[in-house]
């Protein structure tokens, strides 16, 4: 390449001194200068057959041939035109060589030439080797809109359109300009940019002082419309660069600084017609060769994410981790004063669950448990922190998560929130006793690990205007607020942050504390409304910006395909569990798609007789820990159970409560008296029975009728303890089996279970005819004297309103204080409660757990039996 330019340098000169002596030679004889025809003189056009023949060979491409930021590349401009014929016009670019138009690409010529010149500087130099960049305020972009291809293969940028774009552009320009002097020479790809009509004049100031920083920047300028500045101000000069002149059709070309055209400064003695746009087909072809080459340049290997040492950094300043690579250089984020809290945003399918991984495994692999811990919430139907935890295929899980929901509950959500008010509460009592104001500045013998809480789709969090959102969006402004000091920091992550009802005066408050914003593809929304740096991002890159989205402080990422890695992530996952501290305990982890069995509880499976005060088991609790949900059934009044709502779930919290409070006696303490009023329930009652006779219970089934002889006995004082000789009975008991036993004692109890209490209510409401006294008038007299007595009904009412008539009426709701409300409007039990705000929203697999005495009021996993058996009962 090297022969071939001197070849045509050599060939110009001899073309202008040839055309000098012929000159003077027909001036000797007073000729006139011969038409351009074939006949002329053999040596010119000898002399513009080997410019044409030279010219030809540098203008065309040979792809990876020339590093353009080491060297400058002879890049055809047009084709110059002479009485003997034509050849090709040649400029030199990149390498600290540059190229100016007079006319902005308004003038259709001047957008191909520039187009061309785009096309041809890529196609010559190696593939990743330059990246575009451009600006279009005149146009609008449209210059570079034949260009799209290029655009898609990720080589060339959006343009710039508007002035704050123009300055972010020449922001990240000049910080290219200086990473590449102060990097390896020729270790930096050259940055094209193509600036299709002159900006205005600061900017303009800024093009050219790129233009005078050399070789060593890595920095390409073609700039149309200059000077564009007016009289009395003119455009600032450029350095080492080739000036194009229009006039009319063609165009005149200055020497390009080096190797001029001239002896005298005046540039190519001959017209130029420049070149137009390339063909689509060739804009095509290049894209999808270039675009191949620059993913597999641009793929990011997990490795690099993760540090030489595994636990070797400290905590006390801050968080950091490696993202990705912005070029070839690699991009640390941080959780500490400066970014506290990030926001991310992206569309479905953006990669936001791979980039939250790829943090998260980043920064586990830093930092030790004693440094770093994490809740981890997922909103979306997914598994995005399902490898976290144990599971029946790897009993595995991350040593720092300390909580993770899976499909999160909105309920659970703002239990994890409270925990880390809990938390910050904690720390800050900590800081006072040091008298210290952050954490940072705690003794080191008190070690104290950063938390990091991700919330994927945190807008679900808060959808709507109820009591939930209204807290979940106060706990988010305190944690935002006083979490810096405190080490607390927040990922909230989401497709859409706008339209969220609960935000609405309160957004700039929380938001303006997430200093750290990374858009990935369609998360613009995180971003300054003038930043449009997120508007055309491929997927597996985002833009990092450190000012809370305002224009000028992106960086564009790329980050590698965490999915991709999946056996690295589960070797390094393996890694750090295997090193896991002394004693550490699996998270607690709640899957909001998995049913509760009984059978798994620890509450239950602990459970022994000889307690003092009986506890019905009904489910999980929705909090942080997943607690058991449970009722006391001890003598204070009102300590009965009643389960409402038509599914036939309400079945199996009886049969839930039933097996946890015979669990808790001994055989002979206590009797069950069964009564299965539905069909529905006749398996559940057949299972419960066949359970309490193994333990050795008494047990008794009872219909309709015996049902209200057996509530008449036991609203009698006296008559709850179990009969001296266990009884099971398969249909309506006998005689002795209803007869009054002895007295009772707090040891001795009977637990009633209705299975469908409303079918009973014909039979319990007709009066008798000598005494005038219904069975509902006995049922309200157990239910008001039975603790008392060591009586307990445990009953399932199809509907609430049946059960306020047995009640009879709201006067008597605290006769039963213990509550399971399954699929009822919250309005309907709000009303019944006296509750006149209560957020509740019946939806399968869940429930309202209510105790009036303790004034709880708690979302429920109620237990269910075997998956199996669910399905069964259809």
């Amino acid at each position: 390449m090297g022969r071939l330019a001197s070849a045509y340098r050599q060939a110009v000169t001899a073309h202008q001194a040839a055309r000098a002596h012929l000159d003077a030679a027909r001036a000797g004889i007073g000729a006139e200068p011969p038409s351009s025809t074939p006949d002329g003189s053999p040596a010119a056009q000898t002399l513009v057959a080997r410019l044409a023949e030279v010219g030809g060979a540098l203008a065309t491409p040979t792809p990876g041939a020339t590093p353009v930021a080491v060297a400058p590349v002879p890049v055809r401009l047009g084709e110059a035109s002479t009485p003997e014929g034509a050849f090709p016009v040649l400029v030199p670019l990149g390498a600290g060589h540059h190229l100016a138009v007079d006319t902005d690409a308004r003038d259709p010529r001047v957008a191909g030439l520039l187009r061309a010149l785009v096309l041809r500087l890529l196609a010559t130099a190696p593939a990743g080797e330059v990246r575009v960049v451009g600006i279009d305020t005149a146009a609008l972009g449209a210059t570079f809109g034949p260009l799209r291809p290029l655009l898609d293969a990720g080589v060339l940028d959006p343009p710039a359109t508007t002035p704050d774009e123009v300055a972010a552009l020449l922001d990240a320009v000049e910080r290219h300009a200086r990473s590449a002097q102060h990097g390896t020479p020729g270790g930096t790809p050259l940055l094209l940019v193509v600036a299709a009509a002159a900006p205005p004049a600061r900017e303009l100031a800024r093009l050219a002082a790129l233009t005078h920083a050399g070789p060593a920047a890595a920095v390409c300028v073609l700039v149309a419309g200059h000077p564009a500045a007016g009289p009395g101000d003119p455009a600032p000069p450029l350095g080492a660069t080739t000036a194009v002149r229009l006039t009319g059709p063609y165009a005149h070309v200055g020497d390009p600084p080096g190797a001029p055209f001239s002896a005298d400064g005046g540039g190519l003695a001959a017209p130029v017609v420049p070149d137009g746009d390339p063909p689509a087909a060739s804009v095509r072809a290049l894209a999808e060769h270039l675009g191949a080459a620059v993913r597999r340049g641009d793929a990011v290997g997990f490795a690099e994410l993760l540090p030489e040492r595994r636990w070797a950094e400290s905590a006390g300043n801050g968080l950091r981790t490696v993202v990705g690579r912005a070029g070839r250089e690699p991009v640390t984020v941080a959780f500490d004063d400066a970014t506290p809290h990030w926001l991310v945003g992206g569309r479905t399918g953006a990669g936001k669950t791979v980039f939250l991984l790829d943090v998260l495994y980043g920064l586990a692999a830093r930092y030790s448990p004693a440094e770093l811990q994490l809740y981890l919430l997922d909103f979306k139907e997914g598994v995005s922190f399902t490898e976290f935890v144990p599971t029946g295929r790897d009993p595995s899980w991350l040593p720092h998560a300390r909580a993770v929901g899976i499909e999160s509950d909105r309920e659970y959500g703002v239990a994890v929130l409270r925990e880390l008010r809990r938390e910050l509460n904690r720390r800050a009592t900590l800081l006072k006793r040091h008298g210290v104001t952050k954490l940072a500045d705690l003794p080191r013998d008190t070690p104290v690990p950063r938390v990091v809480a991700v919330v994927d789709e945190f807008h679900v969090l808060l959808a709507g205007n109820d009591a939930l959102a209204r807290e979940s969006v106060d706990l988010l402004e305190e944690l935002a607020r006083k979490g810096r000091s405190y080490g607390v920091h927040l990922v909230l992550a989401s497709q859409s942050m706008t339209g969220i009802e609960a935000l609405y005066g309160r957004a700039e408050a929380i938001f303006g504390q997430f200093a750290l914003r990374v858009a990935l593809p369609g998360g613009g929304g995180v971003l300054d409304q003038a930043n449009g740096a997120a508007a055309a991002l491929p997927i597996g890159a985002a833009v990092v910006n450190t000012a809370a989205g305002a224009v000028g402080a992106d960086t564009v990422v790329r980050f590698p395909d965490a999915h991709a890695a999946a056996a690295d992530l589960t070797r390094l996952r393996h890694q750090l569990w295997q090193a896991r501290p002394a004693g550490a305990r699996p998270p607690a982890v709640f899957r909001g798609y998995e049913a509760a069995r009984l059978e798994d509880d620890p509450t239950y499976t602990g459970l022994r007789p000889g307690g003092r005060r009986p506890l019905a088991l009904v489910g999980r609790t929705v909090d942080v820990h997943g607690s058991t949900a449970m009722f006391i059934m001890d003598t204070t009044p009102g300590r009965h159970l009643a389960v409402v709502g038509t599914s036939v779930a309400g079945a199996d919290v009886l049969r839930a409560a039933t097996l946890s409070l015979a669990r808790q006696h001994a055989p002979g303490e206590c009797r069950f008296l069964l009564a299965p009023l539905v069909a529905a329930a006749d398996e559940v009652v057949d299972e419960t029975e066949a359970v309490l006779i193994a333990a050795g219970h008494t047990v008794e089934r009872l219909d309709a009728a015996s049902l209200r002889a057996r509530i008449a006995t036991l609203a009698t004082p006296g008559t709850g303890a179990p009969s001296p000789d266990p009884t099971v009975t398969d249909g309506s008991p006998p005689d002795a089996a209803i007869a009054p036993a002895g007295p009772t004692s707090p040891a001795g109890r009977t637990f009633l279970v209705g299975f469908g209490m409303d079918a009973a209510s014909t039979v319990l409401g007709a009066p008798d005819p000598q005494t005038f006294r219904s069975g509902l008038d006995d049922l309200r007299a157990l239910l008001h004297q039975g603790p008392g007595h060591g009586v307990h009904l445990l009953g399932w009412w199809r509907g609430l309103r049946r059960l306020a008539d047995d009640l009879g009426g709201p006067q008597n709701r605290d006769d039963v204080a213990c509550l399971v409300a399954l699929n009822v409007p919250g309005s309907e039990l709000g009303l019944h409660l006296g509750v006149h705000d209560l957020a509740y929203t019946p939806r399968p697999d869940r429930a309202l757990l209510v105790d009036r005495h303790d004034q709880r009021t708690r979302l429920i996993v109620p237990f269910a039996r075997d998956a199996h058996e669910l399905a069964g009962e259809g």
